[in-house]
């Protein structure tokens, strides 16, 4: 099956980790911005085509960018020319990856991957309204949706009375943000951090949370020499560009840096005792819908979660019986958590974080061929000319 596939940054660990998974049972064609000053070629192994750069938080901006793309489709139209599928993640790819298939290979399936609800989508101002149009539009086209959440369905999706209308995507699939198997070495350790205080917390990923930042540092000066703050990722400094000064200005927090998520993750959850995974960048929104990374990462090698239990992740793991889950007001919950912590606790909600079903933080190999991968595969005409088949799965 030849997969072309349209990212919205190569050079995004998430593609990487999107391709690799792809790549098992589908021939990748891979074309994308970036949101690196440096051109990127390859992702993965496999080439790719670089259709220039953009910019995090800058939705408007990447507008303008795929308008300049869809100008030049005329230079790299033939990399679509014979797909199977097209795939899109997020709006703006799925604009250009419609135009494409239209273009150079109309028989193909399209599916949509939408792993993040920007904020405009769900305003009330014009433009808001205009892109949710568009939106609808590309989604009358689609053959599949698939989401990172199933709040983006219910919450989202729903509200948007997609599913109501027949000319729309009717069909879904929910593809969390597991950790590969491939990516978990069998002679890793899942022995934690020894028993605090200090209660060490790990907040790893993209750093964009400004409410996160301030919350954590409040907390260390509230309670110095009982937490430590642990940062470590690519931190959005365009939304907080006094990120150096809260942390220095804070005891017990320290940034590391960026990190390798296919060699560091062992070693970076292991050190802290708690996983952040509290995200208030887009709320109401996006952060109150979206299953991080982090979730199923810190999980998988035994931190124990703090999370808002009013939103999905604080649900998900609500129905996995795990601790520690917070209500507002924050500013006064989450330093009396850490008042009352002792060992005794802390042993009592790891173990209930190691009795988390594998299958609910892994991706085997035989969940990838039976999951997203099946369903393109099914989507596909493949090299037979058969007619697409519907995914037997995907939910309405």
């Amino acid at each position: 099956m030849k997969l072309v596939y349209f990212a919205h940054d190569l050079a995004d660990a998430a593609i990487h980790r999107r391709v690799r998974m792809l790549s098992k049972s589908a021939d990748i064609t891979l074309l994308g911005f970036r949101r690196s000053a440096e051109p990127v070629t390859d992702v993965s192994g496999l080439p790719a085509v670089d259709l220039g750069r953009t910019f995090d938080a800058k939705l408007l901006r990447r507008v303008s960018s795929v308008a300049r793309a869809a100008l030049s489709v005329g230079t790299w139209q033939k990399h679509v020319e014979g797909a199977d599928v097209v795939m899109a993640r997020q709006l703006e790819m799925l604009a250009l990856a419609s135009l494409a298939r239209r273009r150079a290979a109309p028989a193909a399936a399209l599916v949509y991957e939408c792993l993040d609800i920007h904020r405009l989508m769900i305003g009330h101002g014009s433009v808001s309204s205009g892109l949710r149009s568009l939106e609808r539009r590309l989604l009358s086209g689609c053959d599949l949706l698939a989401v990172s959440s199933p709040a983006f369905l219910s919450e989202y999706f729903a509200s948007q009375n997609y599913s109501a209308n027949p000319g729309l995507c009717p069909r879904s699939v929910l593809l969390e943000n597991k950790v590969l198997a491939s990516e978990i070495s069998p002679a890793i350790s899942m022995k934690g951090a020894d028993d605090g205080p200090p209660w060490r917390i790990g907040w790893f990923g993209v750093i964009r949370c400004r409410r996160s930042l301030l919350l954590l540092s409040a907390l260390c000066q509230a309670l110095p020499g009982l937490v430590e703050v642990v940062i470590r990722g690519r931190v959005s400094r365009n939304v907080i560009p006094d990120f150096d000064s809260i942390v220095s200005a804070s005891p017990g927090m320290s940034f590391l840096g960026p990190y390798n998520r296919h060699v560091d993750l062992p070693d970076i959850y292991r050190a802290v005792h708690f996983n952040w995974v509290m995200d208030f960048y887009e709320t109401p929104g996006n952060s109150d819908w979206l299953l991080p990374n982090r979730l199923y990462e810190g999980s998988v090698y035994g931190a124990v979660q703090i999370a808002l239990a009013s939103v999905e992740s604080g649900r998900w793991l609500a129905r996995h019986g795990c601790d520690f889950l917070l209500n507002e007001p924050l500013p006064d919950t989450l330093p009396a958590l850490f008042r009352g912590m002792d060992t005794a606790a802390y042993r009592q909600a790891g173990q209930r974080v190691g009795a988390i079903a594998r299958a609910d933080l892994v991706e085997d190999d035989a969940d990838i061929s039976g999951g997203l991968t099946a369903a393109l595969m099914q989507l596909g005409r493949g090299q037979t000319g058969e007619p697409r088949m519907t995914p037997s799965f995907a939910r309405g």
